[in-house]
């Protein structure tokens, strides 16, 4: 018998079993696949010996996050920051280079150079502000309003067809484009110009780092916090029923690390009609078909700068990208896709034999597609880096069907467990000022579908245990560090 009961192993649902666990309260983590993890496992998918990310690879947030700066997890594992956070390859041999440095990223954009620190330069000497308004409920008053309004002023400069003024050439417009497309959804939009700018500015801050060893380095982490503060993991164990968790194990707190969809399929009979409905109309977005590759070798850039940089955006121009991810939207798969790719290998040797590399991508495709896009992906590759086909020792497909059948919070092969709208970073998945505390005592949900959305940063999961603490407990929120 415990106090909490924690459904999902993903980085929300550990950060809200670290939590209530450091509250003094006994916890137990119930996980459906045989091991912790959801969006943060690495594994060996093609050949032994090299170690590939099933999802995220590249994390943004591990040193922005409030979650992860409270629970210090840059001194519990090894993050490694590369000096260039994204690139972004263009014809000709051109590429545009996010450094870490905003200055040396302003003079390599050359004429561009200075709408881009006008862009960059103000969010960056705001950022806490910038992170407090992005990372909780929109309902509130920001600590930082002037971070809020700055913030605001470009999501909307970039999210509406303005989006190319100040901006001469195609380089510096095609980067934020890029950036934008994470978020998996109609260019140019609010929404994606949000998603944008924060990993836009996240790429001048702290940089984009790469856990060594593969993501699961992250969960791991969060694992043996909650083991070492007396919480139980049980994996392999499908939760059906809220009602039957509750009463196996007398928790007086349940927290759903799942989609709304299925939090109604487990509690529906337990909640006000009325805010069923609200779940059921969150909506789920497109889907993506990841490939991973065992090379060979490196990666063969044209653009030299390419091979020192772990993240790359692979799609051309703005307007070229803009297309594609239109169309998918439309249902279709698009001629010439958008693909963001990872190459780990250039600041983590530990991820193959010597010598060797691994190379992760996807591309965004109509949700519950069945298409295999390993092709698309090598031609696009081929495009910018001739002879990559020859370095591949072997590969792994999920298409957008194998994604959503993989982890079930992934509806359709939709990796950010809901649509990325503006009208869902409101109502995510219901417009309230405690989003993840539901009309059922007890009952609580904390996952990508919540506020402040899809990333690997637990913030649903901290946030909806801090509820729970208050509401169901109350206890206040208890100090996380090392």
């Amino acid at each position: 018998m415990v106090d909490v009961a924690v459904v999902g192993s993903g980085p929300n649902g550990l950060a809200a079993a670290v939590t209530m666990a450091r509250a003094g309260l006994s916890v137990q983590v119930f996980e459906a696949a045989d091991s912790v993890g959801g969006g943060t496992r690495t594994k060996e998918l093609t050949l032994p010996g090299f170690r590939h990310d099933v999802c995220a690879a590249v994390h943004p947030m591990a040193l922005a996050s409030p979650f992860f700066r409270a629970f210090e997890l840059s001194r519990r594992i090894d993050l490694l920051v590369p000096e260039i956070s994204y690139g972004h390859p263009l014809d000709g041999g051109r590429a545009g280079i996010a450094y870490r440095s905003l200055d040396r990223t302003v003079e390599a954009l050359g004429p561009d150079g200075r709408a881009w620190r006008t862009l960059m330069a103000p969010l960056l000497r705001r950022l806490d502000g910038v992170i407090d308004f992005t990372q909780g409920s929109l309902l509130r008053v920001p600590k930082d309003p002037l971070a809020a309004i700055q913030y605001g002023m470009r999501t909307l400069l970039q999210g509406t067809p303005a989006w190319n003024l100040g901006f001469k050439e195609a380089v510096a417009p095609a980067m934020l484009t890029g950036v934008s497309a994470h978020a998996i959804g109609r260019l140019p939009a609010l929404s994606t110009a949000g998603a944008g700018m924060l990993l836009g500015v996240l790429a001048h801050a702290g940089g984009w780092p790469v856990a060594r060893g593969g993501s699961q380095a992250i969960a791991q982490a969060m694992a043996d916090d909650l083991l070492a503060h007396g919480g139980r993991i049980e994996v392999a164990h499908r939760v059906d029923s809220f009602a039957d968790i509750k009463s196996a194990t007398g928790a007086k707190a349940v927290v759903f690390n799942t989609t709304p969809r299925a939090l109604v399929a487990m509690a529906g009979k337990e909640m006000p009609s009325q805010y069923v409905r609200k779940l059921e109309s969150f909506k789920y977005g497109a889907g993506v078909c990841k490939v991973d590759f065992a090379l060979s070798g490196p990666v063969p850039w044209t653009a030299l700068e390419l091979r020192k940089a772990p993240t790359l955006h692979l799609g051309g121009t703005r307007e070229a990208i803009a297309l594609a991810e239109n169309e998918v939207l439309a249902g279709r798969h698009p001629e010439n896709p958008y693909v963001l790719a990872v190459q780990a290998g250039v600041v983590d040797d530990s991820r193959a034999p010597a010598g060797q590399h691994t190379f992760w991508a996807y591309t965004h495709v109509p949700a519950g597609s069945t298409r295999d896009c390993t092709e698309d992906i090598i031609r696009s590759v081929e495009k910018y880096a001739p002879g990559f086909r020859d370095l591949i020792l072997a590969t792994s497909t999920q298409t957008a069907q194998d994604v959503g059948h993989y982890n079930a919070n992934y509806i359709g092969g939709d990796i950010s467990s809901g649509a990325v709208t503006m009208k869902q970073l409101l109502k995510r998945p219901v417009i309230a000022a405690d989003p993840w505390r539901t009309p059922v005592p007890g009952l609580y949900l904390g996952s990508a579908s919540t506020t402040p959305g899809p990333s690997v940063h637990g913030m649903g999961g901290w946030l909806a245990a801090k509820s729970a603490l208050k509401n169901t407990f109350g206890l206040p929120a208890p100090e996380l560090g090392l």
